[in-house]
C-alpha cells in the first residue's frame, strides 16, 4: 500500500500513470485454458527454431553485413524468437503454478 501512495503521489506530474496497467493479471481457475495456450505457443516455439536454425544454414557462407537485408532479416528473425521463448516460458510457469496450486 505504501508503494501505491508513492505512485499516487507522483501521478500529479504531466506524464500521468495508469495503475491499472501496473497490476499483474490474474491467472485463471482452471488449468485446462493455460496448457492449451502453452501447447500452441511451443508449437510456435519451434517452429521459430527450425526457421533460425535454416537461416544459420543459409547464412554460413555469407559474411556478416555483406547482404543487408538479409542481415537485418536474421536479427528480426532472432529477436522474434528470442522474445518468443521467453513468452512460452512465462506460459509454462503458469501451467506449472497451476498444477501447483495447493486445493485445487
Amino acid at each position: 500500500m505504501a508503494a501505491l501512495a508513492i505512485i499516487q503521489s507522483l501521478n500529479t506530474s504531466s506524464y500521468p500513470i495508469d495503475i491499472q496497467r501496473l497490476k499483474p493479471k490474474k491467472m485463471p481457475e482452471e488449468p485446462g485454458p493455460a496448457r492449451n495456450k502453452f501447447r500452441s505457443d511451443f508449437i510456435v516455439e519451434i517452429a521459430l527454431i527450425v526457421a533460425v536454425a535454416v537461416y544459420l544454414v543459409m547464412a554460413q557462407g555469407q559474411v556478416v553485413g555483406e547482404n543487408l537485408s538479409f542481415t537485418v532479416t536474421g536479427a528480426a528473425l532472432m529477436a522474434l524468437a528470442t522474445y518468443w521463448t521467453l513468452h512460452t516460458i512465462r506460459d509454462g510457469l503458469e501451467v506449472i503454478a497451476l498444477r501447483l496450486r495447493p486445493g485445487k
